[in-house]
């Protein structure tokens, strides 16, 4: 195919994202990708906000598709610029976690994700806003914010800094009073936390709020409500294995809009990371807004008993970071 009539692609790498570094990613991406149907750029990310501007010149420019090669923080920035465009999303998943590639049945092997790339099959998803910041996986305040805000300031990542920062947290943090408006339904919950799903899980097939589609224009709502430490065992299974919305401790809605209404401004985290927002949170799902590249065939949402293939390749791109081959 003529070079002139060649779809443009551009790669935009986090060389900070999960637990190794990516220095491996070019070669691996120039040997799998299809030459034939696609001209490739690459890039590496410099600073927080990097991704989104790049993205936006890639738009600006006519490429068919933007792959955000890193984990959830780096795909946000990457699809914030690319809501209600014309240019795809595609992902090459490295981070901590994957929420959305997990969710999305995108392979953590990165050769069989280049190769979901090469198939060029575009569908439409919904995406969503709070307070009008884009979100494409979660969001939520409560316990899991504030995690993540420790998360952010602890120099170890990966799943076992992870876990560690949420038991020592767990000990200390005290569950606090909100108001949930949906439209003419009005709850006032003390809730532990409260998860806005647009997919299904955090990441790590930890399954938050396991009814969550990206194709249904709805956004998933779960609040956990106190509970004490012998909750915590079963809970956790229910977490894993997509039954958490069964847990006595919890009440699930399903709406296309709410408010979430607190006492005052604080931390919230969308899709993982830690903001700063106001006392209300105006979250709202935009059906179909979003375009991304996705597998043809793919079993959607794998359970934590299902997924050790995915935890080997994430072992092996760790050492493939840390021997730089």
């Amino acid at each position: 195919m003529p070079a002139t009539d060649k779809k443009k692609l551009l790669a935009i790498i986090n060389p900070i994202s999960g637990t190794d570094t990516k220095e491996y990613i070019p070669e691996i991406l120039d040997r799998i990708i299809d030459k034939d149907k696609f001209n490739l750029t690459l890039r590496f990310t410099q600073r927080q906000g990097h991704a989104t501007e790049l993205t936006q010149a890639a738009i600006l420019n006519g490429f068919h598709g933007v792959i955000a090669v890193g984990g959830d923080g780096t795909i946000n920035e990457v699809a914030s610029a690319l809501c209600d465009s014309d240019t795809a999303l595609g992902i090459i998943p490295c981070g901590s976690g994957n929420g959305l590639a997990r969710h999305l049945g995108v392979p953590v092997n990165i050769e069989k994700a280049i190769q979901v790339l090469n198939a060029d099959n575009v569908e439409s998803l919904d995406y969503c806003t709070v307070n009008d910041i884009p979100f494409f996986c979660t969001c939520g305040v409560g316990f899991d914010a504030h995690v993540s805000e420790k998360f952010a300031q602890s120099h170890k990542r990966g799943a076992l800094s992870y876990v560690q920062n949420t038991l020592i947290e767990y000990l200390k943090y005290r569950p606090q009073k909100y108001t949930i408006e949906m439209g003419d339904e009005i709850v006032t919950e003390e809730a532990f936390l409260i998860a806005c799903g647009n997919a299904s899980q955090y990441g790590n097939n930890a399954f938050i709020t396991p009814g969550a589609s990206m194709h249904d224009g709805l956004i998933d709502v779960t609040v956990i409500h106190p509970f004490t430490p012998l909750d915590t065992a079963i809970m956790s299974v229910l977490l894993f294995t997509r039954h958490i919305d069964q847990d006595i401790n919890i009440n699930t809605y399903r709406t296309d809009e709410l408010v979430i209404k607190r006492d005052k401004p604080g931390v919230m985290h969308i899709d993982g990371d830690p903001v700063m927002m106001d006392a209300d949170l105006h979250i709202k799902c935009h059906k179909g807004g979003i375009k991304m590249l996705l597998p043809t065939n793919r079993s959607l949402d794998k359970s934590f008993f299902s997924s050790l293939e995915d935890y080997f390749w994430e072992f092996v791109n760790t050492v493939r970071g840390e021997l730089k081959i």
